[in-house]
């Protein structure tokens, strides 16, 4: 028995819109636990981080990447390979900071919101893709880089786009090792 070379495609297809409705059900439940937002994004973090540090051994062994030797470098992999790999969307990366620590994922289509028209009103702090914060956060922890990682900008906010910030918080002469 063969298999149609767009099954692996439509499988994939599938399995992310599974994820995204039932990811639109935990938010959901979530908010119906948690009085206050903060209370929902920071839940919301914690899960992503718990995720992000799994995902990252999936991701090594999967990907096949090299060592980066700088931020940029960590970013672009971010954007091209995990986000491709693990959402099917491809964000621009731009630097915000002379210093080269400071960097944003911008996306156009966000596919978490796929199924979300808009926020609640009495809802208007909520972060709702804040599990992606926590697993960029808690992956780049388990390969030693700290990083600050939070929602600049949501088109579910009324924002043009979706803007993921990333703070590296160490300096790069910090990470270099001695032999």
């Amino acid at each position: 028995m063969s298999r149609s070379p767009g099954r692996k495609q439509e499988n994939h297809k599938i399995s992310r819109e599974l994820f995204v409705l039932t990811y639109g059900a935990l938010v959901a439940q979530l908010c119906k636990e948690y009085e206050k937002d903060e209370d929902v994004n920071a839940c919301l973090d914690r899960m992503g981080y718990s995720i992000g540090t799994r995902l990252i051994d999936d991701f090594l062994a999967r990907s096949a990447v090299r060592k980066c030797r700088s931020y940029s470098e960590t970013a672009d992999l971010i954007a091209r390979v995990a986000f491709k790999m693990y959402l099917g969307v491809t964000p621009s990366v731009s630097c915000s900071s002379a210093t080269g620590n400071k960097f944003s994922l911008i996306l156009d289509k966000n596919p978490l919101v796929d199924f979300v028209e808009e926020l609640p009103a009495e809802r208007a702090s909520l972060c709702y893709c804040n599990l992606l914060c926590g697993v960029i956060r808690g992956a780049l922890e388990m390969v030693h880089l700290a990083a600050e990682v939070t929602f600049l900008q949501d088109r579910l906010k009324g924002d043009a786009v979706t803007e993921i910030g990333i703070t590296f918080l160490r300096k790069p002469e910090d990470r270099k090792h001695r032999r």
